[in-house]
């Protein structure tokens, strides 16, 4: 019988600082707003303490936060307020004040990350990354993986991460990966759901479509004017409507999802197809009065995706920049080259010329820099260029583009 687990560490970011910071354990705590650098408390002669030794009252505050950043995890006391992942920062000031506030410390959640994957491994080795917090593992033929369902080797798993790391995790044992993510949320924080098939109308028909990894806000929606509302509800729906509603791909996955059927291996090794680095500015920014910022953020944006690249043996082919105006509407523009490339250099001529093919006449708030069409470095036969490699018709094509204010160099 097919067992596949969905793994989530609760509230990944937040439980890894309260590790170093444990005198906010208990309480409100966003993270967010920015990264943890220099200057992330008042007093700066505190920094040089051990995070557990800070006072308490030295924290800041959600209530003082002025800017644009964005809530990157809470802890369930800050969530008891309606303050959830994605929800800006001053929003979520307004629903819970006194909430602590802590910058992201991105290093220190990947070194936690590869610690509890390692731990996972060496237990089923079986196992598909979703990201920094959470994995799919196949219990199939791991011993334990059928015991009450999976629930004795989800109790191992849960043991050995929390001894490693003193971090808890929620784990969805089911049939497939749809209905193991669904489980996994059932008993939040560091809880074990166990689904098996006869359980599909009992407890997964009752809940709303939403809930299925797949229905997005549009599609919800759109299933609601339909006066279907609950997962049980669409899986009473012929097959032949949600084709002539949906199209026929997306009608008929509906279709089989409502039914919990989902033949998805696990990918246990994959290769990235894209490295991409992108920055949210505190307040608006304009092409010719903060040239001088926008080309110090744009030049480390390049230097960012470049260092990527090149940290982890790949290179790319097309380069990209993502701009968000100030009314949140989205920009994006791209162009290859004629080889393969990890140069900051390339990147950001590139990058420039993309910059040259967007309205920078508008205020914007957000930009990043993309590189797609990846390719292992040591790729046999691969066209390595640099930035004094670009090729001629690149240089005319940058000649013929449009005249803007800028492009930050």
């Amino acid at each position: 019988m097919r067992r596949i687990a969905h793994l989530d560490m609760d509230a990944f970011f937040a439980s890894v600082e309260l590790l170093r910071q444990p005198q906010l354990k208990g309480l409100p705590l966003v993270v967010g707003g920015g990264r943890r650098g220099p200057g992330w408390l008042d007093d700066a002669a505190l920094e040089a303490l051990p995070p557990n030794e800070i006072p308490l009252e030295k924290f800041a505050r959600l209530k003082s936060y002025v800017g644009r950043g964005v809530i990157t995890t809470a802890t369930y006391e800050a969530r008891q307020f309606g303050i959830g992942s994605a929800m800006g920062m001053m929003k979520a000031a307004q629903l819970c004040p006194e909430a602590y506030r802590l910058p992201a410390d991105f290093d220190e959640y990947r070194r936690y990350s590869r610690q509890f994957k390692h731990v996972i491994t060496a237990i089923a080795p079986v196992m598909e990354d979703r990201g920094i917090d959470e994995v799919y593992i196949d219990f199939t033929d791991v011993p334990g993986g059928q015991r009450e369902g999976g629930r004795v080797l989800a109790r191992l798993i849960q043991k050995s991460i929390f001894e490693a790391t003193g971090l808890t995790c929620s784990i969805g044992v089911a049939p497939n990966k749809l209905l193991a993510k669904m489980a996994s949320e059932f008993n939040k924080p560091h809880g074990i759901s166990i689904l098996h098939e006869e359980d599909l109308q009992t407890r997964i028909w009752p809940l709303p479509c939403r809930k299925i990894n797949g229905i997005g806000p549009k599609s919800g929606q759109k299933l609601e004017q339909m006066d279907i509302h609950s997962i049980g509800e669409l899986a009473a729906q012929p097959l032949a409507l949600l084709i002539e509603q949906f199209g026929k791909s997306y009608g008929a996955w509906l279709h089989a999802v409502a039914w919990g059927r989902d033949d998805r291996p696990l990918e246990t090794e994959s290769e990235p197809v894209s490295m991409s680095r992108e920055t949210t500015f505190e307040r608006d920014l304009h092409a010719v009065q903060d040239r001088q910022a926008l080309s110090t953020i744009f030049s480390s944006l390049c230097e960012r995706v470049a260092a990527d690249l090149q940290r982890k043996g790949y290179v790319g082919r097309t380069i990209g920049i993502k701009i968000r105006y100030g009314d949140f509407r989205i920009a994006t523009r791209a162009q290859s080259i004629d080889g393969y490339t990890s140069d900051v250099a390339l990147i950001r001529q590139v990058a420039g010329l993309c910059l040259k093919r967007v309205d920078l006449q508008r205020r914007f708030r957000l930009l990043g820099v993309k590189v797609d069409g990846l390719r292992p470095a040591a790729t046999p036969g691969l066209a390595i260029l640099s930035g004094a490699q670009q090729s001629g018709h690149k240089k005319a094509r940058q000649d013929a583009g449009p005249q803007l204010p800028l492009d930050f160099g």
